[in-house]
C-alpha cells in the first residue's frame, strides 16, 4: 500500500463495486492494482465528499478489506483522516447524516486493537463538547459498545481510549451520566485506579472528580466502592498529575463531613498529608513552581480535615511568587477546546434545567 495512506477517491470506487460485501468475481490484476495505487494517491474535492467516501469504506466487511490488501496501517491513516474532519464541530455533526456515525460503532467491534483504540479516539473529537453528537451517539447505542470495551478489552490501550470517548461522551450529558452509572461504570474506574497504566489512571481520575462534582449522591457511590483508600494511595504515586487528580478526588470527598465520606480520622490520611507536606517542603523552587496545584490541594484537604492550618501555609508554601495566576483547571484546560467548550456553553443556556440524576448504585 502507498505509504502517504489511502485517497478516498480511489476506496470508493473500490468499495462501491463490491457494496453488496461479496467478495470480489476474481483477484485484482496488476493493472487494476496499478489503478489502485494511482488512486490511493488523489484528492477529493471537500470535507464532506471524504467523510462521505470513508464511511463507504468503514462499511466493508474486514475480510473484503484483508483480500485486497489494505492494511491495519491504511484503516489508522483512513481514521486520522475522518479524526481531521470532525474537529469541526458542524462535520462532526454531519457524520451521523452522511452515514458514517454507525459504521464508524462498529469499528469498536474490529478484530484489530489499533482499530478498536483509533475508533474511539475518533469518537472523542465527534462528542467532545458536542451535545448533538453526544445524542446521535447515545441513540445510536453507542455507549454500550464503548464500556464493554473500557471493562473487558484485553488491551490496555482500547480500555484507555475508550474511556476517554466515555469521559468525553458524558460531559454535560445527563443521559450519559445515568446511563454510566446504572451500567456500574464506578465498578471500571476502580478497576482503572488499581491498573498499573498511568494514562488508564489519570483518565479515570479525571473522570470520577468530574462524576462528583455534578453529584455529591455519587460520593457515597465512591466511598462504598472503597475508591477513598485507593486515592489515598495514588496521592503519593511518583506522576504529578496523577497525584493531583487524586487529591481532587479527596478534596470533594471531604467537602460533607456529615457524609462521612472520607474518614478523617484515617491514620492513612494523615499520614499520606504529612508524607506529601514533607516532600514539598523539600522540593527545589522549580519543582514548587511545577507543584502548585498540590500544594493548594494538600493544605485545602489538611485544613479541611484536621481544622487548622496545614504546616505549609505556615511556611508560606502555598502561594509562591511565581503562582502569578490562579492554579489552572487541569481538566478544562486538558479537555475543552475553546471553541467548544463555548459551544457547550452556549447549548446549556439555550436548553431548559436537566433532569435530577437518579441517586445510589446500580444493582
Amino acid at each position: 500500500m502507498a505509504n502517504n495512506g489511502p485517497s478516498w477517491d480511489g476506496l470508493l470506487k473500490w468499495s462501491l463495486s463490491h457494496s453488496d460485501g461479496a467478495s470480489p468475481s476474481r483477484p485484482l490484476s496488476e493493472e487494476d492494482r496499478q489503478w489502485f495505487m494511482e488512486a490511493m494517491q488523489g484528492h477529493t474535492i471537500d470535507s464532506i465528499s471524504r467523510m462521505k467516501q470513508i464511511s463507504q469504506i468503514m462499511k466493508m466487511p474486514e475480510h473484503l478489506l484483508d483480500s485486497q490488501g489494505v492494511t491495519t496501517d491504511d484503516l489508522e491513516g483512513m481514521l486520522d483522516e475522518l479524526q481531521e474532519h470532525v474537529e469541526s464541530i458542524d462535520l462532526a455533526n454531519d457524520l451521523h447524516s452522511i452515514g458514517g456515525l454507525v459504521p464508524l460503532l462498529s469499528y469498536l467491534k474490529n478484530s484489530n486493537a489499533k482499530i478498536r483504540a483509533k475508533a474511539a479516539d475518533v469518537l472523542t473529537t465527534v462528542v467532545q463538547n458536542n451535545p448533538r453528537s453526544q445524542q446521535l451517539v447515545m441513540e445510536a447505542n453507542g455507549f454500550e459498545p464503548l464500556l464493554t470495551n473500557f471493562i473487558t478489552d484485553p488491551d490496555i490501550r482500547v480500555r484507555t481510549k475508550a474511556l476517554g470517548a466515555i469521559s468525553s461522551l458524558i460531559r454535560h450529558n445527563q443521559q450519559g451520566i445515568t446511563a454510566f452509572r446504572l451500567a456500574n461504570g464506578y465498578a471500571g474506574l476502580r478497576d482503572a485506579l488499581v491498573s498499573d497504566t498511568v494514562r488508564f489512571q489519570r483518565k479515570a481520575l479525571n473522570l470520577i472528580h468530574y462524576l462528583l462534582q455534578e453529584s455529591n449522591s455519587d460520593c457515597r457511590i465512591v466511598r462504598d466502592l472503597g475508591f477513598p483508600r485507593i486515592m489515598i494511595h495514588l496521592a503519593s504515586n511518583q506522576d504529578l498529575e496523577v497525584r493531583e487528580f487524586a487529591l481532587r478526588g479527596l478534596v470533594e470527598l471531604s467537602r460533607e463531613e456529615s457524609e462521612r465520606n472520607l474518614d478523617r480520622a484515617d491514620v492513612n490520611l494523615r499520614q499520606l498529608l504529612e508524607e506529601r507536606t514533607r516532600r514539598i517542603i523539600a522540593m527545589s523552587e522549580e519543582d514548587l513552581c511545577a507543584a502548585r496545584e498540590e500544594r493548594e490541594l494538600v493544605d485545602i484537604l489538611w485544613t479541611v480535615c484536621y481544622d487548622e492550618p496545614s504546616l505549609l501555609r505556615e511556611r508560606g508554601l502555598v502561594y509562591l511568587p511565581c503562582d502569578d495566576e490562579m492554579a489552572p483547571d487541569v481538566v478544562r484546560d486538558r479537555f475543552e477546546p475553546p471553541l467548544r467548550a463555548w459551544a457547550a456553553r452556549r447549548d446549556d443556556e439555550m436548553n431548559e434545567p436537566p433532569v435530577p440524576l437518579l441517586l445510589g448504585p446500580a444493582q
